[in-house]
């Protein structure tokens, strides 16, 4: 890719990559669950991204993404808050129970 003045020109952002699937070739719900899978944060990464806010955040915005694809607004809500209150430090990690009180 080009960069023009250190930025990539959007009209090359739009191209798919050669090596990558085509995005148009997937509906807007398969590419919203392929990144909730992405972003979803495993038993194995939880004790390094258990506090991380900006993961916790898209975690759970993407989660409310999918809901609201699937028509279900009422499963959204409350993920969007958690994702602004994760953003807005209104919330915390707890501790973890495998470590003791």
């Amino acid at each position: 890719m080009t960069t023009v003045n250190g930025f990539i020109p959007v009209s090359e952002l739009d191209q798919p990559q050669q090596d990558l699937p085509n995005p148009k070739d997937f509906s807007v719900e398969e590419l919203a669950q392929a990144l909730m899978a992405k972003l979803t944060i495993t038993d194995k990464d939880w004790h390094r991204l258990k506090s991380n806010r900006k993961a916790r955040a898209s975690e759970q915005a993407i989660a409310a993404l999918v809901f609201l694809l699937k028509n279900q607004p009422e499963e959204a809500l409350p993920r969007l808050q958690q994702a602004v209150n994760w953003l807005d430090r209104s919330i915390s990690a707890p501790p973890c129970e495998t470590h003791g009180k």
